[in-house]
């Protein structure tokens, strides 16, 4: 390098720098310009956790965390709003969950479970509310061929799936409301069918409480006589249960067409703790009331719960009162198709 480079470029460094040091903030512009500080824990905890709700939904292999899981992606909102669905044992763990742990502000619960708190809470109305009637869960009883009415069940092995699932709370209470006394199992449906199959075991029926079309009854091929029993809808199911039917379109392989089997539903429903309003926990349900049923139409398109596309959300539920956010928006919406008129 010659000198007389290093000479030219001094002279520009030179010719640069008032330039330089115009650009560079003084101590006074520094004071007037707010400190970017990175948000402390506390802050990014308080700000996760500000829109976010727990739902207790209910078993890995159950419906209800299914529905609580697409429910999930269509109110997401970012920081705005976030759902947390919880894996539970099942329809009455979710009601516990409600009433006493911490973070759990919504739960998917079969209405009849309200039967288990009749001593602890005979005021559970007061304590719980509902969002949405999301769909019935259909009783099944499934017999063999010399079973002819849910009296000859009397004394006789009857499935319920296993512990924690509809089934097996929402089964065995309803035949005690039938009065029929019977011998109680918990296996897993497909184990049971199998056993009816072969005639092991004295296995003389299983009951399902969902949603219907139930796969097992559609996958396979079942000897003539194998049947659904009618199940009459009387005063004694009025608190907590609906009327239903099982018919030709729903099993065309075990229901001859244009017959239709009299069976009852329980009520799978969307609830809430009943928050004060106004309150921090009110106010985080009251936003996601507000997204899912305005958001509900993304839910009736394919990839989701088929069940989405007959869902009413002005569909009541026996024995509970209505979320105040969910009847505003109800409200709302009547008010505005008569303003249309």
């Amino acid at each position: 390098m010659t000198t007389g480079f290093v000479i030219r470029l001094f002279g520009v460094f030179a010719a640069l720098a008032p330039i330089l040091l115009g650009l560079r903030p003084t101590a006074a512009d520094a004071q007037d310009q707010p400190a970017r500080r990175a948000p402390t824990y506390a802050q990014q905890q308080d700000k996760v956790n500000a829109w976010t709700v727990g739902l207790a939904a209910g078993r890995i292999e159950g419906a209800p965390l299914r529905l609580a899981a697409e429910m999930a992606r269509v109110v997401d909102d970012g920081d705005n709003m976030h759902v947390l669905p919880i894996v539970t044992r099942g329809p009455v763990e979710n009601l516990n969950s409600l009433l006493y742990l911490r973070g759990v502000d919504l739960a998917i619960i079969n209405s009849d479970v309200l039967d288990e708190y009749k001593v602890e809470f005979p005021d559970i109305g007061q304590h719980v509310s509902y969002l949405l009637n999301l769909f019935p869960s259909e009783l099944h009883v499934f017999v063999r061929p010399e079973i002819q009415s849910l009296q000859d069940l009397a004394g006789k092995k009857v499935n319920f799936n296993t512990l924690g699932t509809a089934a097996a709370y929402s089964g065995p209470l309803i035949f005690s409301r039938l009065g029929i006394n019977i011998d109680k199992t918990f296996i897993p449906h497909q184990l049971a069918l199998q056993q009816m199959r072969k005639g092991e075991n004295d296995m003389a029926a299983v009951v399902f409480v969902t949603t219907k079309p139930v796969g097992a009854f559609l996958r396979s091929q079942w000897e003539p006589g194998f049947k659904f029993l009618p199940v009459p809808y009387e005063a004694k199911f009025e608190d907590y249960f609906l009327p239903a039917v099982l018919q030709s379109s729903d099993y065309p392989a075990l229901i001859k067409s244009g017959e239709r089997i009299s069976t009852i539903a329980v009520p799978t429903v969307l609830v809430s703790y009943k928050w004060p309003a106004g309150t921090n926990r009110y106010l985080r349900v009251a936003r996601f009331t507000e997204r899912l049923f305005g958001q509900v139409a993304k839910l009736q398109v394919a990839g989701f719960d088929p069940n989405w596309k007959t869902i009413n959300l002005g569909a009541t539920v026996p024995g509970l009162t209505r979320f105040p956010a969910a009847q505003e928006w109800l409200d709302r919406g009547s008010r505005t198709a008569q303003e249309k008129r």
